[in-house]
This record gives structure tokens, sequence and C-alpha cells, in this order.
């Protein structure tokens, strides 16, 4: 969750309630950061600090042996299942509840090597096998070991000649990974204009595809699965994804204190410990409860450590200064301080807007009472960690009070609602078996990049990004060492001209919403009323939408397209001779139930039910045809799972699977566009299904655009680009 839970929600709201009118009124006046802060401080009470430890019960995050039992027991079921992939799991949920140097450690660690060694995973299974040893596994069971062991060796072996070219073709994509740091081309400048800010502009013209930017998050936070996701999968993006570069693994080493934070490797875990792991472990129960962008705020600060923060703080306030003596006022200071670039120091995060008027006076009042709730019981929970010294491995700088500290996170915290940015991924829903796969985009973390927080935004941007997880700097950090990380690419995704600025989307897009709904969302959320292009011409249309919008109603009378009548709420056939008229209230309505029909289809594909689930699609598609027209989404849809539901009964049935796939491109077309993300992922699962079904004629003729369209939105190295690769080499004979 983004904001605290309800319960702490709730508390806060009572306690805004109690305050009275007055007191309400005064706090509203409020604009300075540090006093908002210090008036939140002044009204956390024991009694706040204890219900916010009782709610925080449910996110128990100790080490457990009985926890660490359970797991390793649920893990031993399921390799002898042979679900080893399952079992990995759930011994790494095991190594992360059992303490330090305790057999059962010891035992989680060697059960996952076993898992590992039956996933190929050698390397992992050989490093897993030294940290049982490490942490004193049975000598009376050590055997086992040392016949893994030696397996391992032997399959290395024998992998290591055949993949020695494999590997040197792909120790430059590898090295080119690691080398990414936060930086403007040469032909990319950051300028200022009172009306947009700071901005990016291309100085020379740029072709589609091109990366323009490469950036680095300053710091970012997991996002952990919600409760019921956890209920109905177990595992959540926390047991499988580094905490701190987000690198997925199969054999994560967890924290040492506490059972929550695990990691790709001990450097992640070295590193996250120095950079504000140490201060945030006794409480992360309480960071879980009060939600990610109060801990990312949080972790920004302690990440920067208190001499960057009074730089920049120094900086700020001499800035006010310098426009008080001008006359100027509230958040003006833009001129002196956020027009400039700062790159990767810590002070371009500090200068990011906080909008702190633009955010209604209750919720300033709950971020201001979240923080200094929060610090008050970091303080209480684990006093001794606060004084710390860089022998120690802190981060370089003591907090002499949690008051700086606090102000600073609420600022970050405000920030954070304008300048959050969504880390991706995209991940299969079902089997790889499967000759098409069903994908869905996820959210991994939430980050604060610098660079890409100066980007504008566009309801139709002329930018995509892609994530580069588990980057490991080559250069130092702005914090004086090489520490691993997460990147974003920032490419071109149509031919941009020199002089235009570079823009992004923040997430209300023309081709999901309409504009009155994307106008409404950017006005709340970022404080801005949005005038690009794409706006502009709804606008002006009248309709609130876009012409193209029209033509995806069907005329049930003629087949013609329905179009919006003079009545709003009432559909006309675009033939005037046709006089089929429907209410919207209707539409609606048989939009709803096909809706339901196809979510009940597709829960019966995931219980493997295809027969059921394809008579219910066949039913749902019949009725779609009566009133929607093929570039209509939900007839995208209807044919994406037709498509998925023929893949899954077997090899006969390709040829429909791929009729239905291919009548699901002209709604992805329609909606997205024709050098969409989008379209390009719809074309690789065509291409998956006739490689796979062994149509390999089909598949080279569709490899091209997929690579193409994948090319403008995707890193080079993502595994679809990867896998395209692949199946042409197989196709041509040279893989």
């Amino acid at each position: 969750m983004d904001l605290p839970c309800p319960e702490w929600m709730k508390h806060v709201e009572e306690k805004w309630t109690r305050l009275g009118s007055a007191k309400r009124e005064s706090f509203s006046l409020l604009a300075d950061i540090d006093e908002i802060y210090r008036y939140g401080q002044s009204q956390v009470k024991q009694d706040d600090v204890e219900v916010l430890l009782r709610i925080s019960e449910r996110y128990d995050g100790n080490k457990c042996a009985e926890s660490a039992t359970r797991c390793r027991e649920q893990g031993n079921r399921s390799f002898k299942l042979k679900d080893y992939k399952s079992a990995a799991l759930y011994y790494s949920k095991g190594v992360s509840y059992a303490g330090n140097k305790t057999e059962q450690l010891s035992l989680c660690y060697a059960n996952r090597s076993a898992a590992l060694f039956h996933l190929g995973l050698y390397k992992e299974c050989l490093e897993d096998i030294q940290r049982a040893l490490d942490e004193g596994y049975p000598s009376r069971l050590q055997c086992k070991l040392t016949n893994r062991h030696t397996q391992c060796v032997n399959k290395l072996q024998k992998h290591e000649l055949c993949n020695a070219s494999s590997l040197k073709q792909h120790t430059p994509q590898t090295d080119e990974k690691k080398n990414s740091i936060t930086e403007l081309s040469a032909a990319v400048s950051v300028h200022f204009t009172p009306e947009k800010g700071r901005h990016l502009l291309v100085a020379e013209n740029k072709s589609a595809g091109e990366v323009v930017v490469e950036d680095e998050a300053f710091s970012l936070v997991l996002i952990p699965s919600d409760e019921q996701h956890m209920k109905a999968h177990v595992f959540g993006t926390q047991h499988i994804h580094c905490h701190h570069c987000l690198l997925q693994t199969l054999s994560p080493v967890p924290c040492q204190d506490c059972s929550y934070a695990c990691y790709c490797g001990p450097t992640c875990r070295r590193e996250a410990w120095r950079q504000y792991h140490r201060w945030e472990c006794p409480s992360g129960s309480q960071l879980l409860t009060l939600g990610v962008l109060a801990h990312l705020a949080l972790r920004v600060a302690l990440k920067a450590g208190l001499k960057e923060v009074q730089r920049a703080r120094e900086s700020h306030n001499n800035s006010e200064a310098s426009n008080s003596e001008s006359g100027s006022c509230g958040e003006s200071y833009l001129g002196s301080l956020s027009d400039c670039y700062h790159g990767r120091l810590y002070l371009g995060i500090y200068s990011l807007l906080p909008h702190v008027l633009q955010h209604p006076p209750s919720l300033r009042f709950l971020l201001a009472l979240t923080m200094a709730t929060l610090c008050q019981s970091m303080k209480d929970v684990g006093p001794e960690t606060w004084s710390c010294n860089e022998q120690e491995g802190g981060n370089r700088h003591e907090w002499p009070d949690q008051s700086m500290l606090g102000a600073v996170a609420l600022r970050h915290m405000m920030q954070l609602r304008c300048n959050a940015q969504a880390v991706t991924a995209i991940r299969d829903k079902e089997d790889s078996s499967l000759a098409v796969q069903s994908s869905r985009e996820v959210r991994l973390a939430t980050a604060l990049f610098p660079i890409l927080s100066l980007l504008n935004h566009s309801c139709c941007p002329n930018t995509s990004i892609s994530f580069h997880l588990g980057l490991s700097s080559a250069e130092p950090s702005s914090l004086g060492s090489s520490t691993p990380g997460v990147a974003v690419s920032i490419r071109t995704c149509r031919d941009v001209e020199a002089g235009q600025e570079l823009l992004h989307c923040y997430g209300p897009h023309y081709s999901r919403m309409d504009v009155r709904k994307r106008q409404h969302l950017l006005l709340e959320q970022y404080f801005f009323q949005c005038h690009c292009d794409t706006c502009a011409l709804e606008l002006a249309d009248g309709t609130g939408t876009l012409p193209s919008a029209f033509s995806k109603l069907r005329c049930e009378s003629c087949g013609s397209s329905l179009q919006m009548g003079t009545d709003t709420d009432v559909h006309v056939c675009s033939q005037s001779s046709c006089p089929r008229r429907t209410t919207n209230t209707e539409m609606q309505r048989k939009l709803q139930a096909l809706r339901q029909l196809l979510d009940q289809a597709l829960e019966l594909m995931e219980k493997q039910r295809a027969d059921g689930a394809l008579q219910m699609l066949q039913e749902a598609t019949s009725h779609a045809d009566h009133f929607l027209m093929k570039t209509h989404p939900l007839q995208g849809e209807l044919a994406d799972a037709t498509a998925r539901a023929y893949a899954s009964s077997g090899e006969e049935s390709t040829l429909q699977a791929a009729w239905h796939l291919k009548r699901s491109l002209a709604a992805v077309r329609s909606q997205y566009g024709e050098d969409s993300l989008e379209l390009g992922r719809q074309l690789f699962k065509l291409t998956q299904l006739h490689f796979n079904g062994g149509d390999g004629q089909s598949a080279l003729s569709v490899i091209p655009l997929a690579r193409r369209l994948l090319s403008l939105h995707c890193d080079p190295h993502c595994e679809e680009l990867e896998e395209l690769k692949d199946m042409e080499a197989c196709l041509h004979g040279t893989g």
C-alpha cells in the first residue's frame, strides 16, 4: 500500500476532528514544512505510538523458530511433489525466520540447495551448501552435502565448455548494465520556465527507439503483496525479489536481525544495512503499517545522511532568503534552486517541489502526524542505532535528534505524491509450457529518480521507459561508493525533432481513459490541468473522446458504427437512414454482462478447465459481435483469452489459437496505436504461438514487426527480444 493502512488513517482522522475548527484553521495556514512537522510532533502522544505498535503486530518481522520449522516442512512437502520452485521459496521463508548460527537455519539452507540443484541452478546450489556448513550443518548429515557438492561441480564443468562462447558474447551486455549511471546524453539539456518548471529538451533530432537518458533510482522501496494476494498466492513480491536492487532470485539471503528483508546476496545486504536498514530494521512492522510512501520518504533521508541534508537545507534557506529580499514568496524559489540541474546529487532530490499548499490540510496533518509518530516509535524501539559512526558501518553521520530527520522525511513524503515512480516488470501468469502466454505488468517497487522526475506529462508521450534491475554501478555514487540498485532507460518512442520537449506519461494515457477522467486524475494527484495536444484535441471536439472511439460500438440493426447523439445518454447510428437508438445505460449493462462472462471464463482457465472456458468465451464473443466492432478493447480481450484457451487444449488447436490471437490485433492496434508496446507484446505472443506450433514461416513473418515495436520501448536485452532472436536463429538453422 502507498498510504498508511485504513486503521491508522482512521485514528489520525479522529485526532484531526478532535482538534476543533479553530486549531484546524490555524494548522491550515502553515506553509513551512518544519513548522508543519513540529505541529505534528506536538500532537503525538504515547497512546498514538501504542496504537501504531498494536496495528503493526499483524506484520511480525521477528525471527521465529516455529515459523522456520513450519516453512521447512511445507518446503519438504512441495519437494516430494517435485514442485521444486515452491519448495525453494518455502525454504527461503524458513531461512528468513531462522535465527543466526542455528541448526534450523543450516537445515533450511541445505534443503534449499537440493531444490536449486533440481532446478539446474548449480552455482546457487553450491552457495547454499557453503552457507549450510557455515551455519553449523550437523556433521551426521554432511555426506549429503558432500555428494551434492560433487554433483554440482560436475554439472558446472560439463556446461562450462558449451557455454563459454555464449558467455563471452553476453559479457558486453552485462557490463553495459553494470556501467549504467545517472546521466543526460549530450543531445539533451535541462531548461526552466515559470510555466513548466524544469524540463528536458533535445538539442538534435532523435529517431524512435534512441536512448536519451540513463537514470539511477536515488532510493526505492519494494512493494509488499497485500493480505488478500498473500492468502491466495502464498508468495509475494517480497519473497522473490531483492529488497535492495529488485533482482529476482530463488536463493535470497535474509537480514540477520529481522525476518522481512531479504537480498540477492551479501553485497546488497551489506549496502542496505550501511545506507538505511540498520535504522529501519527494528521498526520494520511499523514501516509496513504506514505504507510505501512514508517508508520511501524516510529511506531517502537516511540514505542521504545528515551532512547532505544539512547542505541541501542550507541551499534552500539561502534561496528563500534571496526570494524574500526580492519580494518573492511561497514556492517561487524555483527560480534560484529548482531551476538548476543537480544530476545525481541529493540536492536534485531535495529541490523537487513538495507542493505544500496543494495538499489538503487534513492530508498534511495525516502526513505530519504519521512521520512524527514513526520517528518517535523508532527512537523508542532502537535508540542505540541513532548514534553510529563510519567504522560501525553507518551512514557516516549521526542524527542529533529526530526533528530534522522527520521534517526532511515529511518534505520527501509530499514530494513523492507527484514524483514517485512505479518500477514495473512483465510477469507471465501461467505455465511456461503453454504455446501462448498470458502476461501482466506488475509493480515491484516505488522509487525516486532524480532525472526522470524532471520530465513533464503528456497523455500521448514521446518517450518510453524500461528498467534495469540488479544494477551494479561501476562508478562511485553520490554517496561515495559503488552500490547496487535500479536504473531506468528513457528512450524516444517516436521521432523527436530538435528543440522539442521530452514528455512522459504519469499514468493517465489517452488510450486507457477519456479526457475528463484524465483531467480529473491529473489535477487531483499532480495539481495541474493538462494542456497536451491530445487533451486539446478531445476537448475541442466536445465529446470528451477521440473520434476513433466512435467506431467501436456497433449498430445492431444495420452493423454501422454508433455515435453519441445530442442527448449524451443516447447512442445513435452513424447512418442517418437507420433509426436505431441505444441508451448509454443499456450499453453499459451489455458491456458489464460481457465482462462477467470473460472473468468467469478466465477463472475456469486458471482451474485448468479449458473446455468450459472455451464454451463461455464463444458465447461471449457471439454476443459481442452483435453490438461491438472488432476494434473494441473488450473484443481484443475476448480474442486473446480464446487464443489461450485453444492453446491450452493441445497442439491440434494451434490453428484456432493463432486465428483468435490475430483477431485480437485489430483491437490492440486501434486502442494503443501502430507503434505501441502493447501491439509489440501481442505480436510477440503470436510469434511464440507460431513457433511452438511448428509454423516456422508464419513465425518468421511476424518477428520483424514484433522486434521493431519492442525495440522502441524495451531494453535491447529484455527477455522478449532475446527470445525473438533465439527463435529466429533456430528457424534459420543458426541457433
